[in-house]
């Protein structure tokens, strides 16, 4: 599993991502009022992720820190939905967006395992 630093460092990658993926569309899409609405959804969510898990650094607890990860799953999973609808609907290039899909979904996987170990390490598995 990845450490803080290395998860610190993969969630602004993913931001990142995120955030040139939104300038593309502004760029080939501006007047597409759907890709637009779905790209601002997306750079709101997505760079979330690595904003929410900075945050949960200085949680208080472990139940406050899994409270930040269940925030981070939940823009991932809504980040995924709008890169979905941007390649069903052909609004990006379907090898970026399916890059980006797949770091998201190992992004989830990657929280869930975490959030599994915190609520072992209270009791609560």
């Amino acid at each position: 599993m990845a450490s803080g630093a290395e998860l610190r460092e993969r969630t602004k990658a993913y931001a990142s991502r995120i955030i040139k993926l939104y300038s593309h569309l502004q760029q080939t899409h501006r007047f597409d009022d759907a890709a637009m609405v779905l790209g601002k959804q997306l750079l709101r969510s997505g760079t979330s992720v690595a904003a929410n898990h900075r945050e949960a650094k200085y949680t208080r607890s472990k139940a406050d820190r899994i409270a930040k990860f269940n925030i981070i799953l939940q823009e991932l999973e809504e980040s995924a939905l709008w890169l979905e609808l941007l390649n069903d609907h052909h609004m990006a290039n379907a090898e970026g967006l399916r890059q980006v899909l797949d770091e998201t979904n190992q992004l989830i996987g990657i929280f869930i395992t975490s959030m599994k170990t915190l609520h072992s390490e209270q009791g609560d598995a």
